[in-house]
């Protein structure tokens, strides 16, 4: 069962998600017959807002497989909270690190209009985004930056959370080290000049591109997490991204250039992931830049993946 963070009066909760109904762990505890109360599976009197101990890797992890076996066969639970009313929030609050992928679907790179070479003669290109400035929950608002309001762009991506620590893993190992998978929009500046009456110099055009993915709000996540043991491959999953309705990014993470263990293989080479880090695993075609169509305030984003579920941010 998929798992969220959300808002209770102020406070970050734990439950279980589905599109119409979230339910509180402590209430599905209640129901069950079990403390209301869980921690990590450490026996404290609190409940712990953290999903990390849920997830695969997670000290948790068995009760709560335990605990939503038996909420899906008692069906509906008294205590539950309608979706739509609630307020989400970011699967991971502060992850240590925030990687993404550009490039890693060749139709991406073809509509900027450059060319994809085959796996073997490339390796994956790398960036990071500040966490703490740029995630934002689901439901909250993209906020148009006033130094560069007019090319800001779109970018579905499936976000994979590592569960356990990781260093130097091979592909074949690699997937035993994730926690679950998320939906991330990378949100992006596609012309961001900085002091745009400067002198050029020969590295302004990758640090204006790199520039342009940092504003504040640049990565919405959520809306919740499926636990990596809940999906055998992550390079099955439909991936489809509306604005305003219509859908501008139709595409399966099949056609990933590297797959997600191959890209936690060639980060782990040479970064220590830690639980809780976010790598977003870049993005198919359909961007705006490669049509001539940017976000404007009063625009709603859908950002969906097949069985994980639809992050829904508005622009202003």
């Amino acid at each position: 069962m998929r798992l969220c963070r959300y808002e209770d009066q102020g406070t970050p909760r734990v439950g279980f998600y589905t599109e119409h109904r979230i339910i509180p762990l402590a209430v599905a505890a209640t129901a069950a017959g079990l403390p209301p109360l869980l921690r990590g599976g450490q026996g404290g009197s609190e409940e712990t807002d953290s999903l990390l101990p849920y997830l695969p890797g997670g000290s948790a992890r068995r009760q709560i497989i335990e605990l939503g076996q038996q909420i899906e066969s008692a069906g509906s639970i008294a205590g539950s909270i309608t979706t739509s009313e609630a307020q989400l929030l970011v699967p991971v609050p502060s992850p240590t690190k925030l990687f993404l992928l550009a490039g890693n679907y060749s139709a991406h790179i073809e509509e900027g209009g450059g060319r994809a070479e085959e796996r073997a003669r490339t390796f994956p290109y790398v960036f990071m985004k500040p966490p703490l400035t740029t995630l934002t929950h689901p439901g909250r608002p993209v906020k148009i930056p006033a130094v560069s309001p007019d090319h800001i762009d779109w970018e579905l991506e499936l976000g994979v959370i590592i569960g356990r620590r990781c260093q130097g893993v091979k592909e074949s190992d690699a997937l035993d080290y994730v926690a679950g998978y998320t939906v991330v929009n990378d949100i992006s500046d596609r012309k961001f000049r900085p002091n745009p009456g400067r002198a050029q110099r020969e590295k302004d055009s990758y640090f204006d591109w790199l520039h342009g993915k940092w504003h504040d709000t640049f990565c919405p996540m959520g809306p919740c997490v499926l636990p990596a043991d809940e999906l055998p491959d992550p390079q099955t999953l439909k991936l489809t991204l509306k604005v305003n309705g219509h859908v501008e990014q139709d595409a399966s993470t099949a056609d990933m250039v590297f797959p997600v263990a191959a890209v936690i293989e060639f980060i782990s080479s040479f970064v220590t992931l830690e639980p809780g880090d976010i790598i977003s695993t870049g993005t198919p075609s359909g961007v705006g830049a490669a049509k001539g169509k940017f976000l404007r305030p009063g625009d709603r984003l859908e950002a969906a993946i097949e069985r994980i579920g639809v992050l829904v941010n508005p622009v202003e």
